[in-house]
């Protein structure tokens, strides 16, 4: 089961978006950016065994093979033209396009043009995704929000009453009901009291394991559905929340979910506990999905917004 997160114990306060992203990268940073450092300061000059040694570094950071063909294909072209002739220029360039490359599925969210907006939350148990719920209905909370949740893992009776716990420590809204319930009924019954009751955002969690993966993917067809006849249009978003753990395995789950749901957008979490950061990369390239948030620590401020510039920086900044 997944637990609600305490905060961390004996960890100095960080003050700041930038500090929060930068410490919760250090794993990936320690990884990913000290590699590509290490061949820049090292032995080899501006050529092909340099790029040869960043190509090396990107692959064995879960950066994929795609993204790390297509990162080096750009490095290769500038050097022979000689539009690149340094290694700082080498630095400079590799940091540019490793933030074009997650700028390049960048859409802007949907405006649903009424309200509420409601946002169905789906991935595998494990992913953190109860938890993510909370932390968003958190932060927009504190934005002034008027959020409900909609509790519709009704097969763990464990997840409605940790969705619970974070309804309380938010302060919103929660439709509950019995474990077994149709979970599409609980949908349903959330759209439609956020509606009557004039909320701004619905989030609605549901079941991350069935018997198989078909019958998980059917049951979530039908939420989708049942949502629509609640709510003409809804969902206005379909969000994956992924565990960066999972390494470039992180594709195979995107593309089932997107293939039964049509997903709009990506959560990552667990950031700060993996060298895996490099995933992201992989999943621009491959998926083509947004990145709308990323997890980086424990604490609700610690799931941010997604900024690839920002991301970047945090990841070479030392």
């Amino acid at each position: 089961m997944e637990e609600v997160e305490d905060e961390k114990e004996n960890v100095p306060q960080k003050t700041g978006f930038f500090a929060r992203l930068k410490s919760g990268l250090s794993k990936t940073r320690n990884q990913l950016a000290a590699g590509i450092d290490n061949v820049i300061s090292g032995k080899a000059e501006v050529g092909p065994q340099l790029l040869e040694e960043l190509e090396e570094v990107l692959l064995t950071s879960d950066v994929g093979v795609a993204a790390s063909m297509a990162i080096l294909d750009e490095l290769r072209a500038e050097v022979a033209s000689q539009r690149i002739r340094t290694k700082d220029e080498i630095m400079e360039r590799l940091k540019s396009i490793l933030s074009d490359t997650l700028k390049k599925n960048n859409q802007s969210w949907v405006d649903s043009g009424e309200d509420p907006l409601v946002i169905l939350m789906v991935g595998i148990n494990g992913s953190g995704k109860t938890t993510t719920i909370g932390k968003l209905a958190e932060k927009w909370k504190q934005e002034g929000k008027k959020v409900l949740l909609a509790a519709g893992d009704t097969f763990r009776a464990a997840a409605a009453e940790q969705l619970t716990i974070w309804a309380e420590r938010a302060g919103v809204a929660i439709v509950c009901q019995k474990t077994g319930t149709d979970p599409s009924a609980v949908a349903f019954d959330a759209v439609k009291a956020a509606v009557a009751r004039k909320m701004d955002i619905v989030l609605i969690d549901t079941a991350g394991r069935l018997q198989t993966n078909h019958n998980l993917m059917e049951e979530l067809k039908k939420i989708k559905r049942v949502i629509s006849k609640a709510l003409p249009n809804a969902p206005h978003e379909t969000f994956l929340v992924l565990d960066s753990g999972l390494g470039q395995n992180a594709n195979s789950q995107c593309k089932l979910f997107d293939e039964a749901l049509s997903v709009t957008g990506l959560i990552m979490t667990k950031l700060d506990g993996t060298g895996k950061g490099g995933v992201l990369f992989n999943l621009a390239k491959e998926i083509k999905k947004p990145v709308r948030f990323i997890g980086v620590g424990e604490k609700p401020e610690d799931l941010q917004e997604f900024d690839s510039e920002s991301f970047v920086n945090a990841l070479f900044e030392s």
